[in-house]
């Protein structure tokens, strides 16, 4: 009697065949539970201890993907072992073909996510370079999901050629038709791997400088000295000469003073070395030269010019002050005097000539 219970047939499958199915079923996703604890956490476990990231990379990539990829893998090859209808059997090859396409794509985006964080990422703790990596990983994430798609209808059997066709002249129009937002476009990516300034930095583009707040896919933003926010196109920027003032080592300062005529050669003499050795004793500054440069139309002009050992404005500035203080301390001292425009006007007196 029971026997026969098992011989009964269901939409072409016995009450056995069912059975087994179920046996199966439940077996295999045992075994992938019983591998899951036991082996991940350990893996999990090892990973953490470890100095590298690639190991907790593998791991959470094996639990994201593979492991749901195990539990479809045992429910197809199951459910192939079954007696299918045709559009049964085609609607399971279908589901099976799309599953492995999304699981693929998954990963192939979470590998070039660790490979960009990794790589770009690896020697310094940015949160505006990890911003802006978001956004080149949004970019690869459409192209990797586009491509993935034309894979599957191509495997489902849609004629794709005739598809990509209409896309490619259809792309050249729309990409002439979008000239300057593929051109800021690839900017960004320019901007991205070159790196010729990030969020933060002090740049001066032309008669525009200021510190950058944001870059974007289509432009950059920068906040001014004066408070106001410009906003430049990415391909204007990288076809510019842009002057990064926060990657400066040091600062060079040049700048030029002048006594008055009146002054005497033995002071003009010490002149240099007292400015040496005002700036000597300043912090963060390196003393390269002062000399008595030229004759000018109303002072004595001594050229100065020193580094200042940080690429902050304003030490430079503070430090500017206090040398411009300690040199006219200095010099008032030595009763020397600073030069100002003047004008003397000489006056001789000439005999009148007798009139004939």
């Amino acid at each position: 009697m029971f026997g026969q219970v098992l011989q009964k047939v269901f939409f072409g499958n016995s009450v056995l065949d069912y059975l087994v199915f179920i046996c199966i079923l439940v077996i295999g996703f045992t075994l992938i539970c019983i591998f899951r604890k036991l082996v991940l956490i350990r893996l999990k476990e090892w990973a953490k201890r470890t100095t590298t990231t690639i190991d907790d990379f593998l791991v959470r990539i094996f639990e994201r993907n593979l492991v749901p990829l195990l539990y479809f893998g045992v429910f197809y090859l199951d459910v192939r072992q079954m007696s299918l209808t045709a559009s049964l059997g085609k609607l399971i090859d279908v589901i099976g073909i799309a599953f492995l396409t999304i699981v693929v794509i998954r990963f192939i985006i979470s590998l070039l996510d660790y490979i960009l964080k990794t790589y770009f990422l690896r020697k310094e703790d940015n949160t505006s370079r990890e911003r802006s990596l978001k956004g080149m990983v949004s970019i690869l994430k459409i192209v990797v999901w586009g491509l993935g798609t034309v894979f599957l209808l191509d495997n489902l059997g849609f004629k794709i050629s005739a598809v990509i066709a209409g896309l490619g002249i259809g792309g050249v129009a729309v990409a002439l038709a979008a000239q300057a937002v593929l051109k800021d476009l690839f900017s960004y990516f320019a901007i991205f791997f070159d790196r010729p300034f990030e969020i933060g930095d002090f740049i001066i583009v032309g008669d525009y400088l200021g510190t950058i707040e944001h870059v974007g896919i289509k432009t950059t933003r920068i906040r001014s000295l004066g408070g106001e926010q410009i906003v430049f196109s990415n391909t204007d920027l990288t076809n510019s000469r842009i002057r990064n003032y926060k990657r400066m080592g040091k600062r060079r300062v040049a700048f030029q003073l002048g006594v008055v005529y009146q002054t005497t050669t033995k002071q003009v003499k010490e002149i240099s070395h007292i400015i040496k050795n005002v700036i000597a004793k300043v912090k963060n500054t390196t003393f390269d030269r002062a000399h008595f440069s030229s004759f000018g139309d109303f002072s004595l002009n001594f050229a100065v010019v020193y580094y200042v050992l940080s690429k902050d404005y304003n030490i430079y500035m503070d430090i500017q002050q206090e040398i411009n203080f300690a040199i006219k301390e200095e010099f008032e001292k030595r009763g020397i005097e600073f030069a100002y425009p003047t004008q003397t006007l000489f006056v001789s007196k000439t005999p009148l000539e007798n009139s004939s």
